[in-house]
Parts: structure tokens; C-alpha cells; sequence
């Protein structure tokens, strides 16, 4: 099977950089999402992003890439010629399964479906879609082509051999695939960033130690330039609350609930989403822990530069 048009569905900060990067190398792609100012926001920011690609991560021209990237509320229309879907809706299993069922019918029979879940795993919504064997999950990372590793991840009724037609169409576009044998949640690198984020909320949830300490900890020790809050912030708040709360609730585990409801009213609720809405546990652009005071011993103490 030879993919050609990409459909992405969801004109998210995921969503509008994975079109990007489909685009930049030769695919044609539709951006779909069902509000005008999410898709509206997605081209007015792919539009400043390109011209600091073209010509030096790839040799097109600007004008060639933008060129290749549609942005519609028709979802038929979006549909009809797709030989890849990339969902990037909520992480939750009732919303994406909804969405994929609703592209279905309109979707050409060898449409692969690809969901960009971070922590589900294709099963919990396979059934929904009413093409479970053409589905599985191709999670990409944030900023898309600086961390250039892919998920890629059948379930056990995917179709033989899907996993390898994706891992063949991530290398085209500069992706490194990862291919796991079986599903498992949180894939593979959030597998490991599962852990460091929920230590991470446990202590602050605790109240052992301040969120900007628990970040300074880090960075130093690792040498990073920001620590697992900071982390949270760029991926936003909202999402790492629906992941939080929706393990916390199917695991029943108190704690994990404790932070999730902390995350909710004092971050979400509030619009403090990180650096998307300009504020989280930091505020940007100019968040504290990029200024050199944050880990200077002389500086610690009243003075120390912290969040707002």
C-alpha cells in the first residue's frame, strides 16, 4: 500500500505540527477539525513555523510546503481521498472512538487509521471506530521535527503488516520509528516519563517540597534545562490533567486522584494551561527557570526568581 494523502483530524499544537511535517516531505495533507478558530489559529501558526524550515531542514520552498497543507470543516470532503487518518483528539477513549467512527464511512476501505494517543492504548476504542483491524497507534513527539520518535503500536486485531507500511512512512517523513510487538500503555518513552511526572506530582500533592525545588532538583542533577514541571507546562496542563485523572480514576489510586483535583482547580479551571495560554506553573514567555538566577546558590532564598 502506497500512502500519498494524509488526513489529520484535530487542528491542535499536536495536530497542525504533525501536518507540517507530513507536508514538508511531499505529502499532501488536510488539516479537519469542527471549530473555525482552531483551524484558522493552526494556519496562522504553520505559516510563521515554515519559513524557518524551508530552504534549511528541508530544501522546498515555503510557498511549495504551504502549499500542500488544506485546512477544512468539511469532514467529507477531508475524508474522501485519505490513505492515512492521524487522530489527535482528546485523550479520551469516548471521544477518539467517536471520531474515527464518524471518518469511517466516508474514508476509502484501505485508509489505515493512526490515533496519537500518548497513554491509551488502540483496544480501549478499536471497536468504536468500524474498523478496528485497520487501526493502531503512530504517537509522534513534541516539537515534531526536533524530537523525531515515533510510537508505533498494533493492537491484537490490527491487520498483519500495517506496523510495517507506518514504520516505512515515518522514515519518509524523518521520523525514527519504534515499533512495539504488543500493546502497552504509555508506549515507550512516556512510559518513562509517566514515572518521573507522577513522582514528580506526588510530592508536590504531598506538599514535601515546592514545584520550583522539585524542578531545580532535576535540572541539576541531570543537567536539563527545565525539570518535570516545566515539562508539564509544554505539554499543557489540560492534557497532563486527563491523563492524570483518567489513570487515577481506573487504577482507584488516591493519591494520583489527590493531584489530578489539585491540577483541575488550581491550573485548568483557572486557564492556566502552560505555555499554549502564556501560564501554568510558570509563566511565559520568560518562564523562571530559564533565568540563570533559578540555580544559583547565591541567588536562593527571597530574591530567588520564581513562578507567578
Amino acid at each position: 500500500m502506497k500512502i500519498e494523502e494524509v488526513l489529520v483530524l484535530g487542528a491542535g499544537a499536536m495536530g497542525r505540527e504533525i501536518a507540517l511535517q507530513c507536508a514538508m516531505f511531499g505529502y499532501r495533507t488536510t488539516v479537519y477539525d469542527t471549530n473555525r478558530e482552531a483551524l484558522a489559529n493552526a494556519r496562522a501558526i504553520v505559516d510563521l513555523i515554515v519559513p524557518t524550515l524551508a530552504g534549511t531542514y528541508v530544501q522546498d520552498t515555503a510557498a511549495a510546503i504551504k502549499s500542500r497543507i488544506y485546512y477544512t470543516l468539511d469532514l467529507e470532503e477531508a475524508a474522501a481521498g485519505a490513505d492515512l487518518i492521524s487522530e489527535n483528539v482528546p485523550e479520551d477513549p469516548q471521544i477518539k472512538g467517536r471520531a474515527l467512527a464518524r471518518v469511517h464511512p466516508l474514508a476509502p476501505p484501505h485508509a489505515i487509521f493512526a490515533t496519537n494517543s500518548s497513554s491509551l492504548t488502540p483496544s480501549q476504542f478499536a471497536e468504536m471506530t468500524g474498523r478496528p483491524e485497520r487501526l493502531l497507534a503512530m504517537h509522534f513527539h513534541k516539537t515534531v521535527w526536533v524530537s523525531n520518535v515515533v510510537d508505533i503500536m498494533p493492537h491484537a486485531g490490527t491487520a498483519p503488516g500495517l506496523a510495517d507500511i507506518l514504520a516505512g512512512f515515518a522514515r519518509s517523513i524523518r521520523q525514527i520509528p519504534i515499533v512495539l510487538r504488543e500493546e502497552s500503555q504509555g508506549y515507550t518513552f512516556n512510559s518513562l516519563l509517566h514515572a518521573y511526572q507522577s513522582q514528580a506530582l506526588s510530592l508536590w500533592t504531598r506538599g514535601l517540597v515546592s514545584f520550583e525545588n522539585i524542578d531545580r532538583a532535576w535540572m541539576v542533577a541531570e543537567r536539563a534545562s527545565h525539570g518535570p514541571f516545566g515539562a508539564m507546562d509544554f505539554m499543557g496542563l489540560d492534557t497532563v490533567y486527563a491523563v492524570t485523572n483518567y489513570w487515577a480514576v481506573a487504577e482507584n489510586h488516591a493519591l494520583a486522584l489527590a493531584a489530578a483535583k489539585k491540577l483541575k482547580t488550581e491550573f485548568v479551571d483557572r486557564g492556566r494551561l502552560g505555555v499554549k495560554s502564556g501560564a501554568g506553573f510558570y509563566s511565559y514567555p520568560d518562564p523562571a527557570f530559564s533565568d540563570p538566577r533559578f540555580l544559583d546558590p547565591s541567588s536562593l532564598g527571597a530574591d530567588a526568581p520564581a513562578a507567578s
